[in-house]
C-alpha cells in the first residue's frame, strides 16, 4: 500500500525560527506592519498561495490548515486558495463545538461543489479550556468529546440525502438535511489520546491522526484504536503529524535543527512550557513528556527530534536527517499501519521543496508512492544552503495551530 503525503499551511504566520505566535507585537491579531517582528512572515494570501502552489507542484495530496484564535479562518482561507490551485486538497481543521452540525454539513457540501471535491475535514475537539471559552464553549474535556460524537452523527445524517432527526444531550435536530449532499463525502480526520477520545475515533473517524511519538508509542495507539473500531465493525486508517528537516546529508540536517534550537533562549522555552503545561489535552501532555522542557537528549528515537515541542503547541517532533534517513522513518511508521503523513517545516515554503525534491523520490523508489511529480529543477545542485528551486529571501516564523 502506498502512503499519502500532506503538507501544512501556516495561517498563523511562518518563518525561520521556532518563535511562538506571541512574538507578534499585537499578539497576532493585527500584525502591525509598521513594527514588524524580525524574521516573521505574515500569513497573507499571496504567501499562503506560494506554499499551496509549491505543495501541489511537489506532489502533496493535501494541506492541513489549523484552527484557533491565532490563525486565519480555515474555511475562508482555503476556499480562496482553491482558486490558486487545481488538484490540491484542503484538510480543514475546525472545532465542532462552535458551529451547528447541520450548518457544517451544508458548508462542506458547498465547499465540495466550489472546489470540485477537494475538501477533507480535521475535527479538533479542543484541549484548552481558555481557548474554548473564548469561542463561547464552556464544556469540560470529556463532555466535549461526547458532543463531538453527537456532532459527527448529525453531520453524516445530514449528508444522507434524507431528512434526519437526532435527539441527544447536546443536539436536537428535526429534519436535518443538506439539499445536495457533498460529492464525494469528505473524509474525516480525527485525533485524541484520552480515554474519552478513543471511542469517538473508532465510531466516526475515517483517519485517526496522532502527533509524532516514537514508533513503539504510535503502535500502541494504532492497536488501541483499531481494537475499538473492530468492536464496532469499522475499519479506521491512520495518519501521523510531523515536522521535517531533510537535507542532502544528515550532518546538514542536524546543523539546521541545532540552529533552530540555538535561536531559543531559556526564558522563551520556560514561558512556552508553562503555558503548554496548562493544556487539558492528553496528546499535548504526551508531547511535553518527550523532552520534559530540557534541551538535553532531544533525539528521542532514531531521527525523531523533540526540539520543536519546546516552544510549539501541538505537533512537537520532527524527522531530522538525510533524505534517505527521513524516508527510512516514514517507511518504519508505514509498516506499523500509518498511511497518511501530515508534514511541515520551518519555513514551510522552503522545507516543502527540501522534502519534495529529496524525500519524495526516495519514497517512490521504494514503491511507497504511486506517482512522483516531475520537477524541472530536480537534479539541479543546491545553492546557499537552499534547494535550487526554493525562493530565497524573507525571514521567518510563528508556531500555532496543529
Amino acid at each position: 500500500m502506498t502512503v499519502h503525503l500532506h503538507w501544512f499551511l501556516p495561517t498563523g504566520g511562518d518563518g525561520r525560527t521556532l518563535v511562538d505566535r506571541h512574538a507578534y507585537p499585537d499578539g497576532g491579531i493585527e500584525r502591525d506592519r509598521d513594527a514588524p517582528v524580525s524574521g516573521v512572515r505574515a500569513p497573507d494570501i499571496e504567501y499562503l498561495a506560494q506554499i499551496a502552489k509549491a505543495a501541489e507542484q511537489l506532489g502533496f495530496e493535501a494541506v492541513l490548515t489549523p484552527t484557533g484564535t491565532w490563525c486565519e479562518d480555515a474555511w475562508l482561507t482555503t476556499v480562496a486558495l482553491a482558486q490558486h490551485t487545481e488538484r490540491l486538497k484542503f484538510l480543514v481543521a475546525f472545532r465542532p463545538g462552535v458551529i451547528s452540525p447541520v450548518l457544517a454539513a451544508q458548508m462542506a457540501a458547498t465547499y465540495q461543489r466550489i472546489t470540485r471535491g477537494r475538501l477533507l475535514l480535521n475535527v479538533v475537539t479542543g484541549g484548552d479550556s481558555t481557548e474554548q471559552r473564548r469561542f463561547g464553549d464552556h464544556l469540560d474535556h470529556d463532555r466535549r468529546y461526547a458532543r463531538t460524537a453527537e456532532f459527527l452523527s448529525v453531520v453524516r445524517g445530514a449528508w444522507s440525502g434524507q431528512p434526519y432527526d437526532f435527539d441527544g444531550e447536546h443536539y436536537q435536530v428535526e429534519g436535518g438535511l443538506t439539499a445536495l449532499p457533498p460529492q464525494p463525502l469528505p473524509e474525516i480526520f480525527f485525533g485524541g489520546s484520552s480515554a474519552a477520545a478513543g471511542p469517538v475515533a473508532a465510531a466516526h473517524a475515517d483517519v485517526y491522526l496522532t502527533w509524532g511519538e516514537p514508533p513503539a508509542a504510535v503502535k500502541e495507539k494504532i492497536d488501541w484504536i483499531r481494537g475499538l473500531a473492530e468492536q464496532q465493525g469499522r475499519t479506521v486508517r491512520f495518519g501521523i503529524r510531523l515536522h521535517t528537516v531533510s537535507r542532502d546529508s544528515a550532518k546538514d540536517a542536524w546543523a539546521t535543527a541545532d540552529r533552530l534550537l540555538g535561536d531559543l533562549d531559556p526564558e522563551t522555552i520556560a514561558a512556552a512550557q508553562q503555558a503548554l503545561g496548562r493544556s487539558e489535552s492528553v496528546g499535548q501532555q504526551r508531547m511535553l513528556a518527550l523532552h520534559g522542557g530540557s534541551r538535553d537528549r532531544l533525539e528521542i528515537a532514531p531521527n525523531l527530534w523533540a526540539g520543536v515541542g519546546l516552544v510549539r503547541g501541538g505537533a512537537g517532533t520532527a524527522l531530522v536527517g538525510s533524505h534517505a534517513d527521513v524516508a527510512d522513518r516514514i517507511e518504519e511508521y508505514h509498516a506499523l499501519g500509518v498511511d497518511h503523513f501530515v508534514l511541515s517545516g520551518y519555513p514551510h515554503l522552503e522545507e516543502a521543496y527540501w522534502f519534495g525534491e529529496g524525500v519524495t523520490p526516495e519514497l517512490a523508489a521504494r514503491g511507497l508512492l504511486s506517482t512522483v511529480p516531475a520537477s524541472p529543477l530536480l537534479g539541479v545542485p543546491a545553492a546557499n544552503g537552499r534547494p535550487a528551486s526554493a525562493p530565497g529571501g524573507a525571514p521567518l516564523l510563528i508556531a500555532g495551530g496543529r
